[in-house]
């Protein structure tokens, strides 16, 4: 590690941290003294993955995090949440599957993420990934959300009944 201010290779490092995507070091050069930061990220094991016409691409999560931004542009979501995703999604790729995987699972797995976070994302991510070709499959795939969501619904308790009707039948 050169220094940036003399240009010297020599260092130590004084403070090392783990951040989110990697580790900071703070390095204290030992022929100027001046201090600098560097920043590591751990490239344990390289993805590949098979496009629908049977490309292979080097996995960005840089891009898989781009597409997640833009299908919840406008949304009420953190960048922080769309970065965890994505990252959450290449941390199951790299321990779970081998190092080629298909597109359609990295999409699912993303469209399982979104659907717990925003519906309206989810559609948006669904539209490019399943290649929505008109008006009916938009329609197709909100009315399978809206049934879903009802069977939920029926499923669940009500947390604040709001007829004397409901407060006896969940003292039975």
């Amino acid at each position: 590690m050169n220094c940036p201010y003399c240009d010297k290779p020599e260092s130590k490092v004084v403070d090392s941290r783990y951040i989110q995507d990697g580790i900071r070091r703070r390095r204290e050069c030992l022929m100027c003294s001046l201090r600098f930061t560097t920043y590591e990220k751990i490239h344990t094991q390289l993805l590949n993955v098979i496009k629908r016409n049977d490309e292979k691409e080097t996995f960005s999560v840089e891009k898989l995090t781009k597409s997640i931004k833009t299908a919840c542009k406008k949304r009420p979501i953190s960048i922080e949440k769309i970065e965890k995703i994505a990252i959450d999604i290449e941390t199951s790729l790299l321990q779970n599957h081998g190092s080629e995987i298909k597109s359609n699972l990295i999409g699912q797995m993303v469209l399982n993420e979104l659907i717990k976070l925003d519906k309206v994302s989810y559609i948006r991510f669904s539209s490019v990934y399943r290649d929505f070709q008109n008006e009916d499959s938009f329609v197709d795939e909100i009315d399978k959300l809206k049934t879903e969501n009802i069977l939920n619904a029926k499923d669940q308790l009500e947390m604040f009944p709001t007829t004397k009707k409901n407060i006896k039948k969940e003292k039975e």
